[in-house]
């Protein structure tokens, strides 16, 4: 179903696309907006394992990997009928409040344990909307690949520092 013909114009595809990675980019400054605080305050007490990255890689990788899933959620709004989208188009709104919720947890309540189950939980949903997007454009789910890599290692990040702490 890839690339299947709409009726949105030249303009509604562009308004789409800034509009999903608008979306993104504003989840990703929420959740950047709780953890300011405390990556200058408790987040360098805590004690962490020798794969963390240095927390300036952060910034730049969730900014790359918001523009390319507003990028796949745009690609599977443009590419099929309403109803063929709901489902998919649901599943990635979860993930996204999934990943603030993330945040908000981890670095918001300072609450390492719950985080770790969210961001589980994250992974699973992540993998099912790439797997949702598959049938109706595969560049889309492939966009959401290293979102998936990347949520992985975060993920064994997120455990390493609560078995530590």
């Amino acid at each position: 179903m890839t690339n299947l013909p709409h009726s949105r114009g030249r303009a509604a595809d562009i308004a789409g696309l800034v509009l999903f990675v608008g979306l993104c980019l504003g989840i990703g400054a929420l959740g950047g907006a709780v953890t300011a605080a405390s990556v200058k305050t408790w987040y360098p007490t805590l004690v962490k394992p020798s794969f963390n990255p240095p927390n300036e890689v952060f910034g730049p990788v969730w900014t790359v990997l918001y523009v390319m899933m507003g990028t796949a959620a745009w690609r599977v709004w443009r590419a099929t009928d309403r109803d063929t989208a709901r489902g998919p188009l649901a599943l990635f709104a979860l993930q996204l409040a999934i990943n603030l919720s993330w945040s908000v947890v981890f670095f918001g309540l300072e609450r390492i344990g719950p985080a770790v189950a969210i961001i589980v939980v994250l992974e699973l949903v992540v993998v099912a909307t790439a797997i949702s997007f598959r049938p109706i454009d595969r560049l889309a789910a492939l966009l959401l690949l290293p979102y998936i890599l990347w949520v992985a290692f975060a993920t064994v990040l997120n455990m390493a520092i609560w078995r530590l702490n």
